[in-house]
C-alpha cells in the first residue's frame, strides 16, 4: 500500500468572505456570490433542495453498497493472493463511482470530499485494499479538480475520467526517502514543448492496473528538492520496470510494488500550481480524510464481527456472555469516537473551502496531520479489541468471526506516512497553537 499519496454540497466548499483565490483553485460558486441584497430561497425551495440532496445521497450509498458487495465476495482471494481487486473495480466502473468528483460541467457529479469519504468507509467494511485504492484514486481526482480544472489538458483528462471511468494512481515515494512527500530527487527534463521524466518509484500502488499516474518531480534539473511540481502521464506515455515486490502483512491487494518509472509527454501535462500549494491545500488533508475513512470502515467491520460473535455465543449459552464480551464495549465506543473525529475533520475541511488563509493556518494543518495519527492508532486499537472479544475465533485466519484480515489491514495505517514522521514534523508548530478558551467553537 502506498506510503504516499500523500470532496457535502460542492456549492458550499468556499467561504463567502474569500477575497481572492490561488491560481487553479476552485472558483467561487453562484451561491457564494449572492449578497444580502439578493432574494433568499423560500422555505419550499429549501425543502425541495434538501429533498434532492437526500435523494442524491441515497443513490450514492446504494451504488457504493453494490460495489462493497462485489468487494466482499473477492476480498479473501485478493488478500490471500495479494492481487488487484479486479471484481471490485469492474463494479465501481459499472456504478460510475470513479468519476463522482468530476465537475458536472465536465460530465461528472461534482461530489464532495465528504461524499467520497462515505464511500471509502462503506468499501472499507468489505475490503480494505479496495477502499484504499479508491481513496488514493480520488485524492488525485481532487487535486486535478481543485488545482488544474482550468488547464485544457487536465480538464480533458477529467472529462475522459468521468466518461471512461479511468483509474488514477500516484507516485510520490522515491528512492529511500520513504514517506517524505516534500522532497523529490528526480527532475522534469524539458525539450521545447516536450518533457521526459525518470524516477525510482519504490512504492507505486496498483501501478500496473492504473490508466494514468500523477507523480511528484523537481521542477527542473537545477531546482531544489523541495521545488516540486505534479505531472500527469497517461498509460501509453510511461513504462514501468519492476524493482521491488509486494508481499506484506496487510493491504495486500493494493499491489504497491516498486518500479523504475519512465515517462514522456507534453509540457502542458505539468499541473499549473506548485506542489507546495497542492500539498497543503489538497493532497495532505484529502489523503488523511479519505485514508481515515478507510481505516474506520476496516475497524467497523471488525466490530461487526465481534458483535455477531457475542450475540451468537450468548444465544447458544442461554444468555451467558463469552469471556471477552467486555472488549466489545471498548471497541464499540472507540469506533464511535473515531467516526466522530473523522466527521468533524470533514466539516472543518469543507468549511475551509478554497480559502488559502484557512487551509494554510497552523492549527488547520496540524489538525489534518494529526487526524491521520489519531485515526490510525484508534483503528488498530478497535480491531485489537474486536479480536479479544472474539477470542480464538477472531484470532483464526478462517471462520465467520475471524478479524485477522481487518487487523492486518489496520496495522498498515501507522506506517503509511509513518506516524513518527508526522509527529516530529508537527512538534515544531504545536507550541504556537493556543489552548482553546471554550469547550465548543462559537
Amino acid at each position: 500500500m502506498n506510503q504516499e499519496a500523500t470532496i457535502g454540497d460542492r456549492n458550499g466548499q468556499a467561504d463567502s468572505g474569500i477575497k481572492s483565490r490561488p491560481e487553479g483553485s476552485i472558483p467561487l460558486t453562484t451561491n457564494q456570490l449572492v449578497g444580502d441584497h439578493q432574494p433568499r430561497p423560500t422555505s419550499t425551495e429549501l425543502a425541495e433542495g434538501e429533498e434532492r440532496k437526500l435523494a442524491r445521497k441515497a443513490d450514492l450509498v446504494s451504488r457504493a453498497d453494490a460495489v462493497a458487495a462485489a468487494a466482499l465476495q473477492s476480498a479473501e482471494a485478493v488478500d490471500a493472493q495479494a492481487r488487484f481487486p479486479h471484481e471490485s473495480f469492474q463494479a465501481a466502473r459499472n456504478q460510475q463511482l470513479l468519476g463522482i468528483m468530476v465537475p458536472t460541467e465536465l460530465g461528472g457529479e461534482g461530489a464532495s470530499v465528504s461524499d467520497v469519504a462515505d464511500v471509502c468507509y462503506i468499501l472499507g467494511r468489505s475490503c480494505g485494499s479496495t477502499a484504499m485504492i479508491f481513496a488514493m484514486h480520488q485524492i488525485m481526482v481532487a487535486i486535478l479538480v481543485r488545482h488544474a480544472r482550468n488547464s485544457a489538458w487536465h480538464s480533458s483528462l477529467l472529462r475522459r475520467l468521468g466518461a471512461e471511468q479511468l483509474l488514477l494512481a500516484s507516485s510520490t515515494t522515491e528512492g529511500q526517502g520513504g514517506g517524505d512527500l516534500r522532497s523529490s530527487g528526480s527532475a522534469v527534463e524539458r525539450q521545447g514543448s516536450r518533457i521526459a521524466f525518470t524516477k525510482s518509484a519504490t512504492v507505486l500502488s496498483y501501478g500496473l492496473h492504473a490508466d494514468a499516474v500523477v507523480t511528484t518531480a523537481r521542477r527542473a534539473a537545477d531546482a531544489a528538492p523541495s521545488d516540486q511540481v505534479l505531472v500527469a502521464f497517461l498509460k501509453e506515455q510511461y513504462r514501468l520496470e519492476p524493482i521491488a515486490s509486494w508481499d506484506t502483512l496487510g493491504m495486500r491487494g493494493t499491489c504497491s510494488a516498486g518500479f523504475k518509472f519512465e515517462g514522456n509527454g507534453e509540457a502542458d501535462q505539468v499541473l499549473p500550481v506548485p506542489y507546495q500549494t497542492i500539498h497543503s491545500h489538497t493532497m495532505m488533508p484529502v489523503a488523511h480524510l479519505t485514508w481515515s475513512a478507510v481505516w474506520t470502515g476496516v475497524a467497523a467491520a471488525a466490530v461487526e464481527r465481534a458483535r455477531r460473535f457475542v450475540r451468537t455465543t450468548a444465544r447458544r449459552n442461554a444468555g451467558q456472555l463469552p469471556p471477552g464480551a467486555a472488549h466489545l464495549t471498548r471497541a464499540t465506543m472507540s469506533l464511535r469516537g473515531l467516526r466522530d473525529a473523522v466527521e468533524l475533520a470533514l466539516v472543518r475541511f469543507e468549511k475551509a473551502g478554497s480559502c488559502a488563509d484557512r487551509l494554510e493556518a497552523i492549527e488547520f494543518q496540524n489538525t489534518m496531520n494529526l487526524l491521520k495519527v489519531t485515526a490510525s492508532e484508534t483503528a488498530i486499537a478497535v480491531a485489537l479489541s474486536a479480536m479479544q472479544a472474539c477470542g480464538l475465533s477472531g484470532y483464526r485466519n478462517d471462520g465467520e468471526f475471524s478479524v485477522s484480515r481487518n487487523l492486518r489491514d489496520a496495522l498498515s495505517s501507522s506506517i503509511m506516512i509513518n506516524n513518527d514522521r508526522i509527529l516530529a514534523s508537527a512538534a515544531s508548530t504545536s507550541s504556537l497553537i493556543e489552548v482553546p478558551h471554550l469547550l465548543r467553537s462559537v
